[in-house]
């Protein structure tokens, strides 16, 4: 039976194909379509999951899709009725676009699945989840657990902003629910918007921005904003607030009660941004660490699976981990609204159809979560010579031996090997890699290579057999989805000149034996690194180990500021010619900056908007 998987008209649009329960294919529309957080119907990334499978939508049993539109227009309306005659603008701004677009979004689907199929059955095969069940499924259905809680939190579904489900075998059924206005997503965001970053995409920078403030005004957030019981329950004033009616997140109020305006995108970050991103992080912490144990202490399960966009935040997940008030959890790694097609055709599979599950015993169904389009040699090297790339072809050997060797030279290098990463976080598929003991490379990624913001921390790969050496972890982190601090013995001591030093002046001390990696709070964003689910990249750290004793390497996604993830080797060889990428490897082809024509070099620097 085959299934296939769609988000769309929101952000993130992809697509996912499961076949007879096994996830064979998932990948985000912006990756084809070069356009972040691409909200449109995902056809590039259908077209990529038919094709891999080598099938037609005449060979699809069911389409299914992440939400249920009808209830989302009800909230929306609701919402207007309840708060008018507030947000009259915003409403007469809304309706239209609904009305023409959304509303009817099941016939606009079937029209758009049509030009595939004409005469598919889509009265009887057109299936529709709830959007947190979606979430659910998505992260309990790929867990290793035969049983478990799953929370999932993100801004607002149809209605529900954080809900609670019971996992057992192949059942899976909702148990609890917060709604909308009341979300732990949107006050994430408000604090996003108000810092002067983009809702939807900068809330891991507020993440990143978090460790260099203090949490100054927590006791402002929990007195104005948010009442939260011992169970974790909240509600949040909406005096604050005015991302019901208005078109904006915070109104005057909250600006008044937090000292100043909303900071404009251009403006430098000062440390009130900084103390601010500290309080509203550790504000959320605590709200999802009192969800958390509540749910254990009625539950009484180990287990605790994790969706929706706020379990992206992976500092507020490595201090659910620590908590230890359930002994295991497993984090979708498309946790946002991408990962809703996925949850979608397992709700039909399981749900709809009642299809068993299978559990392998040990590691989850997500295969690494390498699920994106893959390139053979032969189309690699076609593809670079149009492009007009210079490249050597070297063997499996020479590609580990030659990179592992430029990388302990300190060299940027852009990584293209495999299927592309389903998810936000590059897995080792699509990376640019450096050394993390050179005390300058997150300085040269960050300003050289993804032009983004100095202070944005990049993440480890380690080996998963030597990650307990080096961070205070004692689980897997596959996914790049839980934050450890470094390990005791490879920090360094600082002196009482530079614990004297406040907010971004903390950026260039130097802090453990792998700085490039290790965060202003000595903690990190770990991957570890599975030799089963990636072998080349697990070859490429374990040489690169030999030669420095060190098996850690910094790994951000292949891509700069504003741009999706690279997806094809042109791609690839773009970003190595609009950055200052010293060497890229695409299978085995090896391409030195300094041999590539001049006249193809592009200006990345302000080819994106800021994301």
């Amino acid at each position: 039976m085959r299934v296939l998987g769609v988000s769309a008209f929101y952000h993130d649009s992809a697509a996912t194909l499961i076949e007879d329960g096994i996830i064979t294919a998932a990948a985000q529309e912006e990756r084809f379509t070069r356009k972040k957080h691409d909200a449109g119907f995902p056809e590039n990334a259908i077209a990529y999951c038919l094709e891999h499978a080598g099938v037609t939508l005449k060979d699809i049993d069911f389409v299914a899709f992440y939400d249920k539109p009808f209830l989302k227009f009800e909230r929306l309306l609701e919402t207007y009725v309840a708060f008018a005659p507030r947000g009259f603008k915003s409403f007469r701004m809304a309706i239209p676009v609904w009305l023409r677009e959304k509303l009817f979004q099941k016939d606009l689907l079937r029209k758009q699945f049509k030009t595939y199929d004409p005469d598919f059955d889509w009265q009887n095969k057109l299936l529709f989840s709830e959007h947190h069940q979606s979430h659910a499924a998505s992260a309990f259905f790929p867990s290793p657990f035969e049983e478990a809680v799953v929370l999932t939190m993100d801004g607002v579904g149809e209605w529900a902003t954080t809900s609670v489900a019971q996992g057992n075998g192949a059942d899976l059924q909702m148990t609890k629910e917060i709604h909308f206005p009341h979300s732990l997503g949107l006050l994430y965001s408000a604090f996003t918007y108000y810092t002067g970053f983009r809702v939807n995409s900068g809330e891991y920078k507020v993440m990143g921005l978090a460790p260099y403030g203090e949490p100054k005004y927590v006791d402002l957030i929990f007195d104005h904003l948010i009442d939260v019981k011992d169970d974790g329950s909240f509600r949040l004033n909406q005096d604050y607030f005015d991302y019901c009616t208005g078109l904006r997140m915070t109104n005057d109020k909250f600006a008044e009660l937090f000292g100043g305006p909303v900071r404009p995108p251009e403006e430098l970050l000062t440390q009130k941004h900084m103390d601010l991103a500290a309080s509203v992080q550790k504000a959320v912490e605590e709200v999802v660490l009192k969800l958390t144990r509540s749910l254990a202490k009625e539950t009484g399960s180990k287990n605790l699976c994790l969706a929706g966009g706020v379990a992206l935040n992976c500092v507020a997940n490595g201090k659910v981990l620590r908590d230890g008030a359930f002994e295991n959890i497993w984090v979708q790694p498309a946790a946002g609204d991408a990962g809703g097609a996925l949850g979608a055709a397992l709700c039909a599979y399981h749900l709809y159809q009642k299809q068993p599950r299978k559990l392998n015993g040990h590691a989850d169904a997500m295969h690494g979560s390498y699920l994106g389009p893959a390139f053979s040699q032969k189309d690699i090297e076609q593809r670079l010579q149009e492009a007009g790339a210079k490249f050597t072809v070297l063997s499996d050997q020479d590609v580990i031996e030659v990179t592992a060797q430029a990388l302990a030279d300190e060299k940027a290098i852009g990584w293209f090997q495999g299927r592309m990463e389903f998810g936000p976080r590059a897995l080792g598929g699509r990376s640019i890699l450096g050394d993390p003991r050179s005390a300058s490379m997150q300085k040269t990624l960050n300003l050289k290579v993804k032009y983004r913001e100095s202070f944005r921390p990049f993440a480890p790969s380690v080996l998963s057999e030597d990650a307990a050496d080096w961070f205070e972890l004692n689980a897997d982190s596959p996914y790049m989805l839980i934050v450890a601090d470094v390990v005791e013995n490879r920090r360094r001591a600082m002196t009482d000149q530079e614990k004297s030093l406040f907010g971004i002046e903390q950026l260039n001390v130097v802090r453990s034996e792998i700085p490039a990696v290790t965060h202003v709070d000595y903690s990190a964003r770990v991957q570890t690194v599975h030799r089963e689910t990636n072998p080349r990249y697990h070859a490429l750290i374990s040489r690169f180990k030999e030669l420095t004793d060190c098996p850690v390497l910094v790994n951000t996604s292949f891509n700069v500021r504003g741009e999706p993830i690279a997806c094809t080797p042109e791609d690839a060889f773009r970003c190595l010619m609009g950055s200052e990428i010293d060497v890229l490897v695409v299978g085995n082809c090896l391409l030195k900056k300094e041999d590539q024509d001049p006249a193809l070099k592009l200006d990345y620097k302000n080819a994106f908007e800021l994301d």
